[in-house]
């Protein structure tokens, strides 16, 4: 069995508020069980997973009267601030971290995390974002629990110059009393950092990079079938070619290891996304994922309802505070719907928001979508106009293709045009939420499905700990972001895939 050490070192350690010194790790990083006491043992194999955006030094602002000033040009602030948040990350030792803003541009940092992460057992992957933005994304997995078997990477291409990571990995440790060696759990696990909504005109370009990803997912889940073991010598000669390697297509990500055919896919393997989602449980990108089958680990843990806005996890330039920051997990035995209706029922839901905040109701907005047209119905040159009008098309909007396949969808009967019933159909067309208030599975028996192993969201927290309560700290100064760490463990289940 594998404990997580990272939270059972001292079973007398004791909450960290920010106030806590953060120039060395403090006591209190040890996750409470359900009943409000420390754990002190876990005699199940669990793990645990961190997301944090670390705010790249080219970012950080240091003075508010001159904003040109950034921590990037003082070597000792960012050098001091990153070792720090090091230190934290070895000490909670998460069997994966992901991190958003990491400094690719500035190979002493760079160095400095691969060196210090890999000295403590685990493998680095980072990825810049396209146009030499100077950021991007850093995945790190720990050896003593995941053997990587394959690695993706995700150019979006569009609007914000925005990438993704794929990692597929296998559990080292069988999550199984099963003998069958074929048993060890592999678990997809995204890392990616999307746009920040300036305005609601960006709401299309955030869904479509969602969009992506889950596009993705699934072509990978498709057509990848289970990976042999492979040695971890052969992983990483392949792993310094990945950069080398990169492709500028969404469609063709960069990967590790050999795949060796065997009779099962991935569709039964659990999918983990992480990451700076710059978006709030109230938005179009959060009920996107709710419809696709994910759940929020910090909610399940915490038994928070899709309406519920207790906690927060940031602090923007803007100087308002919102929860962005998600790991979500899907379990393989989630029924969802197809990935294009869920796409079409959230560009609907995007179009109702823009036509409300137009202040328009159900009977004003169909006049609208009608436009000149003097008969009782829509046509689809009136709705190209209008969709042009709420600036929802063009290079931040829907493209031709896609305005093409929701007027497909919104057309019933294929007549050509929208009646009024038909255009009903898209005003209360909103994207069906999974309402899960528990871990949503189920134990295996006889019944009808494949076996699987899914998890449990054993717990979850966010650091500094004030975040929780809706505060956000002013002596906390490791980035603007709060740190979220999720504890898994394995959970037999069957798949309805």
């Amino acid at each position: 069995m594998v404990t997580l050490a990272s939270f059972l070192k001292d079973p007398e350690f004791a909450n960290v508020d920010s106030s806590e010194n953060e120039s060395a790790p403090c006591k209190g990083t040890i996750l409470r069980t359900k009943s409000g006491k420390f754990a002190s043992s876990i005699s199940e194999p669990c793990f645990s997973c961190t997301t944090f955006n670390i705010l790249a030094p080219i970012y950080k602002r240091l003075d508010q009267q001159n904003q040109s000033v950034r921590e990037s040009d003082f070597r000792a602030f960012w050098l001091a601030r990153n070792e720090r948040i090091v230190d934290w990350l070895l000490y909670e030792s998460s069997s994966i971290i992901c991190l958003q803003e990491f400094w690719v541009g500035n190979e002493e940092l760079v160095q400095m995390y691969e060196q210090r992460l890999g000295a403590a057992g685990y493998d680095t992957f980072k990825l810049a974002r396209t146009n030499n933005r100077g950021d991007g994304l850093l995945i790190a997995v720990h050896k003593e629990y995941f053997r990587i078997l394959n690695y993706k990477e995700l150019l979006f291409n569009d609007f914000g110059d925005r990438v993704a990571q794929l990692l597929h990995v296998q559990s080292v440790i069988p999550f199984s009393q099963s003998t069958d060696e074929d048993n060890e759990q592999e678990i997809l696990v995204v890392n990616t950092h999307l746009l920040f909504p300036h305005d609601s005109s960006f709401s299309v370009v955030r869904l479509h990079q969602v969009y992506k990803i889950l596009q993705y997912l699934e072509t990978y889940q498709r057509e990848n079938v289970k990976t042999a073991k492979e040695p971890r010598h052969e992983v990483k000669k392949q792993q310094s070619n990945v950069a080398k390697e990169a492709s500028s297509s969404q469609d063709s990500g960069n990967s590790l290891g050999t795949k060796h055919t065997t009779e099962n896919n991935l569709n039964h393997a659990p999918v983990i996304l992480c990451g700076d989602w710059n978006g709030t449980k109230r938005g179009h990108v959060y009920k996107f994922l709710r419809s696709q089958g994910f759940v929020s680990s910090y909610d399940i843990a915490h038994k928070y309802t899709d309406s519920d806005h207790k906690w927060v996890s940031h602090r923007n330039h803007r100087g308002n505070i919102c929860g962005v920051d998600f790991i979500w997990l899907r379990n393989p035995n989630k029924s969802i719907k197809p990935l294009k209706i869920s796409w079409a029922e959230a560009a609907f839901g995007i179009i109702k928001y823009h036509l409300q905040k137009a202040s328009l109701d159900e009977k004003d907005a169909f006049e609208f979508l009608r436009g000149d047209n003097n008969d009782n119905y829509i046509t689809y040159s009136a709705f190209c106009d209008a969709l042009k009008q709420l600036n929802l098309t063009g290079l931040q909007g829907l493209s031709f293709q896609e305005t093409k396949e929701l007027w497909t969808q919104a057309d019933f009967d294929a007549n050509g045009v929208l009646d009024y019933e038909e255009f009903k159909r898209i005003w209360n067309s909103t994207c069906s939420v999974h309402m899960d208030e528990d871990n949503d599975w189920e134990e295996s028996n006889d019944g009808a499905g494949k076996e699987a192993i899914g998890f449990a969201v054993k717990n979850a927290i966010l650091f500094p700990r004030e975040v929780e309560r809706g505060i956000w700290p002013e002596n906390y100064h490791l980035s603007d972001h709060a740190r979220l760490t999720a504890l898994f463990s394995p959970v037999r289940l069957r798949s309805s895939r």
